[in-house]
């Protein structure tokens, strides 16, 4: 995490003071469970939470004590035992480490999970608001980055709602998977603590229990996070490259807000630049990269090891840190977001009519020329027009073959723009639903 690609909110979660906290709600949860089982003294467990409640937990001093004993639970549990004296030993009864640290990380992974579902909720409302604004404001499909046929604006941005839409599902379902609870001990057999506390413990941080924790909860479960945050990331890219496209100097149908005294260029004062989309896109590489290490994670030996710790330690913050930004700034991106229709119109003009071929070609063959040689007597005349020589309609009514299937009104109709469009309705229907197009 760096201070530039970070909002406080989503920082917080990740900070030491955040984590001990957590680590010491999971042990004062489980010590009223053991006191309700009669494991220890409910007294105790009263004492554990009024006075290790109160504690400001000093990060320094647990540093210090981990420098010596090596260990960070063993370091925390010491320094509670300062806050909360004698009774400090019925804390941890019957737990290890694991409990501990996989319960804190799903807790901080799920509220993570809160904080982008918030996010994408205000990039979809965005994204809703600047496609029913250009519905039906026609521009130029492409294909391999070529002129293909007409589209509207509105059509791109249904798209990309449709796909931030299944993104938020994904996520969901990630955060749901990742909301376990392990308080099982050694192995995770149970032995020396009871099921009934991880049930409990489970129950009042929101968690389920992990069927089977083996002493760590299964990283398969987290697997699936992380790689749901990397499938968000590539979205993310997806859109910013479109925008970073549509900004060209040759297209410029739209482009970044730029602000009041905003420079892009230190050399030439002129540039405008899609400094945004080019630094999402960045961004996206970074949160797909952390997913390769937490699937390979998933392979520890036998009932637990640690080599899954330190890529947690830093794919943890710096995946939900940097997704959080990211999405952020793609949602300032696409509200300020500047649209020109004239340049799409020109551009949909500019290869003379070529964008209306398929038209041409699909009326041929319903006059009973073959398909093969349809398209030959479309891309005979197509061809000039790519080169600059001359108007597509124009080369059409003049080719003979043509106009003995085609009239110059047969053929005029066939370059009514309308007719790409006639179903962006229907298209708008099935993505944001009937009575939001109605009202649109």
């Amino acid at each position: 995490m760096i201070p530039r690609y970070s909002r406080p909110e989503m920082v917080s979660i990740w900070t030491p003071e955040t984590k001990f906290r957590i680590w010491f709600e999971i042990e004062a949860h489980a010590c009223d469970a053991l006191a309700e089982l009669g494991v220890i003294p409910k007294e105790a467990a009263k004492k554990i939470w009024d006075l290790g409640g109160k504690a400001e937990f000093n990060v320094e001093r647990i540093d210090e004590i981990e420098r010596e004993v090596k260990h960070d639970v063993i370091a925390f549990l010491t320094h509670l035992a300062e806050f909360i004296g004698p009774e400090s030993r019925f804390v941890h009864q019957g737990m290890t480490s694991s409990d501990v640290l996989d319960t804190c990380l799903n807790v901080q992974l799920v509220r993570a999970a809160d904080l982008l579902l918030k996010d994408m909720d205000g990039l979809l409302a965005a994204i809703k608001r600047r496609a029913f604004e250009y519905k039906d404001t026609p521009t130029i499909g492409r294909s391999h980055g070529i002129h293909a046929e007409p589209t509207t604006f509105g059509i791109k941005l249904a798209q990309a709602y449709a796909e931030f839409s299944r993104c938020r599902e994904r996520l969901v379902h990630a955060r749901k998977e990742v909301a376990t609870c392990a308080i099982s001990g050694a192995v995770g057999t149970f032995a020396n603590i009871d099921p009934r506390v991880e049930e409990h413990v489970a129950e009042k941080l929101g968690l389920e229990p992990e069927p089977v924790s083996t002493q760590v909860i299964p990283r398969d479960r987290h697997a699936m996070y992380f790689a749901t945050l990397g499938v968000v990331a590539s979205s993310i890219e997806r859109l910013a490259t479109e925008i970073r496209h549509l900004q060209r100097s040759e297209v410029l149908e739209a482009e970044e807000y730029f602000s009041e005294g905003q420079k892009g260029s230190s050399a030439m004062p002129h540039k405008r630049n899609p400094v945004l989309t080019e630094n999402l896109t960045g961004l996206a590489r970074l949160v797909r990269g952390m997913a390769i290490p937490a699937m390979e994670n998933v392979a520890l030996w036998h009932e637990r090891d640690i080599s899954h710790s330190s890529v947690e330690r830093m794919i943890g913050p710096d995946a939900t840190v940097t997704l959080d930004f990211a999405l952020v700034r793609l949602t300032g991106v696409i509200d300020k977001l500047l649209v020109y229709p004239e340049n799409m119109q020109k551009n949909l003009d500019k290869l003379g009519g070529l964008v209306h071929s398929q038209r041409v070609l699909l009326a041929l063959t319903q006059k009973g020329v073959s398909r093969e040689d349809s398209y030959r007597l479309v891309q005979r005349n197509a061809m000039p027009v790519w080169r600059g020589e001359g108007n597509f309609l124009e080369l059409l009514k003049a080719d003979k073959d043509v106009s003995a299937k085609l009239s110059a009104k047969e053929l005029e109709d066939l370059f009514d723009l309308g007719y790409h469009t006639k179903h962006v309705d229907t298209i708008f229907a099935r993505v944001f639903g009937k009575d939001a197009v109605a009202k649109g």
